[in-house]
């Protein structure tokens, strides 16, 4: 499974429908304490909107109505995997990604034989209050030598200015959400990280001697 390099998290199809057109090939849309109508509806449009720009869409926790809805993706906290009916993901087709934040969670997860493995917060972060320390970009390398060839996605107080130190400790993918939903000008800088993440895949797929 191959990630693009810049990971979006949204909570509203508003949002997709905003920054995808901008350039977006990869987006979660995490909802929380929505009725069943109003997330099928979020799902139904984020799926339009993605499916018309070429972007992938990745639905968080919600995996019963987002098989009903024929997602194709699915990523799940520790506490909704404990909850979770993997086979039924699983038996719908969908690849799954897992959030970890810790050895034990690392364990857990890859028990359930996920997809890709985010790990966070990589710095502190504003997105929510954390249990955890910062994790720190060498936690990421040691992380990503445990689950290769798994992909591995870094979040936690990322910024464009990070993505050197996150994708030369082993991550693949970076995610972000309040450094571009907060941001005064949200599309502008939807459009440096994809340049920015942008550089980055290319130089990783230039052979070792071209480096």
């Amino acid at each position: 499974m191959t990630l693009d390099p810049f990971y979006l998290i949204v909570d509203s199809a508003d949002w997709i429908d905003r920054l995808v057109p901008v350039g977006v090939k990869l987006v979660q849309l995490r909802m929380k304490n929505m009725p069943d109508d109003r997330l099928r509806d979020e799902i139904r449009r984020a799926k339009a909107t993605c499916a018309e720009h070429g972007c992938q869409l990745i639905v968080n926790d919600y995996w019963q109505i987002a098989i009903e809805e024929g997602c194709d993706y699915m990523h799940l906290g520790q506490e909704d995997l404990a909850t979770a009916d993997v086979g039924a993901i699983r038996a719908a087709g969908m690849k799954l990604g897992l959030s970890t934040h810790d050895d034990a969670e690392l364990d857990i997860a890859l028990a359930a034989r996920p997809d890709y493995v985010a790990l966070g917060p990589v710095w502190p972060t504003i997105l929510k209050t954390m249990k955890w320390a910062p994790q720190g970009v060498e936690r990421l390398r040691d992380w990503k030598r445990r689950i290769a060839p798994l992909p591995l996605v870094a979040i936690g107080g990322l910024n464009p200015d990070r993505l050197p130190a996150v994708f030369e400790n082993g991550a693949d993918s970076a995610a972000v959400v309040t450094d571009i939903t907060l941001n005064a000008d949200p599309e502008a800088r939807t459009r440096e990280w994809i340049a920015r993440t942008a550089r980055w895949r290319e130089r990783s797929l230039q052979p070792d001697d071209a480096l």
